[in-house]
């Protein structure tokens, strides 16, 4: 594997845990956001993700030091000029993103365009850029340092030798990628999110408490965490937006969202990032 800089955009949750992965596997990275207050979150993050894998001894003070010296915040996108790879971690808004995608393309004559978008069209995205045939999916799960699976989504312009450089690093970093076709939710959020806006309605319709509908699925299902638990994680205006791309993208009434989770959206109950969504959070 090349050690050329890999560019991450959006120091966000995902952002963060993106940089940390790839920092900590001796990859340089710069990351990129709009907000320089965001970045110093990011980057006291960062640190701490890393004080705790010292703490269990699975990494050295000294292997922290150097990862957290390749790490490089910044505000220019000019600065992501020369990476190999730009992985692209920004809120779920296809505005936003294609927007991201065409400056990136303009601004990059060979870097490979990596999208950790949720559900969003890979094929949409490539369709903006300049050089399509370099843009794929790259969706990792929160918590990034934590959980192995990476979906690798081929857009109908990607090619074989970005789908495989990406499937490379994938594995580079400790991950385990797996193929899955440009389809609304690819393959794991047109599974999970359904169940939890499910959840939601059981909730909306009083048939249980959120504590007990998380507690059935854990002792009945042997899931590790609740699906109102884990939504409130993933964040519920995250949840909504997948939801209504998997309504818009299938046509299908069985995607409508939860009315109970599009009012708590409107709220600002978001779940953890917000203290307060399906659960309380101090």
């Amino acid at each position: 594997m090349s050690q050329q800089a890999i560019g991450v955009v959006g120091a966000g949750t995902m952002g963060q845990g993106i940089a940390q992965v790839l920092v900590g596997s001796g990859f340089p990275v710069r990351l990129y956001d709009v907000a320089d207050d965001q970045l110093g979150r990011a980057q006291a993050a960062i640190d701490k993700g890393l004080a705790k894998l010292v703490a269990k001894e699975k990494l050295g003070e000294g292997e922290k030091r150097d990862a957290m010296a390749r790490l490089e915040p910044t505000t220019s996108l000019e600065a992501l000029r020369d990476c190999e790879v730009i992985a692209e971690a920004a809120p779920e808004q296809p505005a936003l993103k294609e927007k991201l995608f065409r400056d990136l393309s303009r601004l990059t004559h060979d870097a490979i365009l990596a999208s950790n978008t949720s559900s969003l069209s890979l094929t949409r995205l490539a369709a903006v850029c300049e050089r399509p045939e370099r843009v794929v999916g790259m969706h990792f799960f929160n918590p990034v340092p934590v959980l192995k699976l990476v979906e690798v989504i081929r857009a109908e312009q990607t090619s074989d030798a970005t789908v495989a450089r990406i499937e490379a690093l994938a594995k580079a970093l400790g991950k385990t990628p797996v193929a899955i076709a440009d389809s609304p939710g690819f393959a794991v959020n047109r599974l999970l999110v359904p169940m939890i806006n499910e959840a939601a309605f059981l909730l909306q319709e009083g048939a249980a408490s959120a504590d007990d509908i998380d507690q059935s699925m854990k002792l009945g299902a042997a899931h590790p965490m609740g699906p109102l638990a884990l939504a409130d994680l993933i964040g519920l205006d995250v949840c909504l937006a997948i939801m209504e791309v998997l309504q818009e993208g299938f046509g299908d009434p069985k995607y409508r969202p939860c009315p109970l989770l599009k009012r708590m959206v409107a709220a600002g109950y978001l779940g953890r990032k917000s203290g307060r969504g399906f659960h309380v959070y101090q």
